[in-house]
């Protein structure tokens, strides 16, 4: 049975895991015949947003233990995994990509990435097993692989359709590390076969949760051919 991996980066889409898109990850996997587990960083968060209003409160939260309510509890540290165990790597979106993973939002394409998060990217890389990342994630791909001499095939959607966010912006970035970045709508994914990467825009452009979850099982099915 093919197992997949996924990295969380916290609970709630301002400032960690979108949980729709981890949660519709889950299903997906598992109505493709897969199982899954979760994984963080076991460090503090790099914000936390009241959800409700936006605004940044003074709390300090663990992006592991903030993880572990979307993983109902099981899940381990991104330093304690063995790639080995797994077929496939995983990521939803959310800030906390931005935020947690990569400091992105606060430093653009700049800003650095978490170590162990670095590790298993490449770990995955190396191994030529496939890596799926939705919304804002691809930016942490994007960072991991910066320097590599490699060049991921990515996307973090179109603006030929509705979006809240700065595409064009983010897809600079994005190329500026040594990606190349393509357009592509929510009905669509982009493949690597090279690299054997796969993204999809999810709630980086506007949709309901049918539309994400359509996107998802697209992208999930791809994963699991190639896992």
């Amino acid at each position: 049975m093919k197992k997949i991996l996924i990295l969380l980066s916290g609970c709630g889409v301002y400032d960690g895991t979108e949980i729709q898109e981890a949660v519709l990850s889950m299903l997906a996997i598992e109505e493709a015949g897969g199982v899954y587990e979760c994984c963080a960083p076991d460090q503090s968060q790099a914000q936390v947003v009241n959800h409700v209003t936006g605004e940044v409160i003074p709390e300090s939260r663990n992006i592991k233990v903030e993880a572990a309510r979307i993983a109902r509890g099981k899940i381990v540290s991104t330093t304690e995994i063995k790639v080995e165990d797994y077929q496939g790597l995983l990521l939803p979106g959310g800030f906390g990509a931005a935020k947690n993973l990569t400091h992105w939002a606060f430093e653009g394409a700049a800003g650095s990435i978490e170590d162990s998060v670095k590790s298993l990217i490449l770990q995955f890389i190396q191994a030529k097993k496939p890596i799926l990342a939705l919304c804002m994630a691809p930016v942490v791909v994007a960072k991991a692989l910066e320097g590599s001499g490699l060049t991921p095939q990515l996307t973090v959607g179109s603006t030929e359709e509705p979006t809240p966010y700065d595409i064009n912006s983010i897809a600079q970035g994005m190329e500026s590390l040594g990606s190349q970045v393509h357009a592509r709508t929510l009905r669509e994914i982009q493949l690597d076969s090279t690299l054997r990467i796969i993204t999809a825009p999810c709630y980086m452009m506007e949709g309901n949760i049918q539309e994400i979850n359509s996107n998802i099982k697209q992208a999930v099915a791809q994963l699991m051919t190639w896992a």
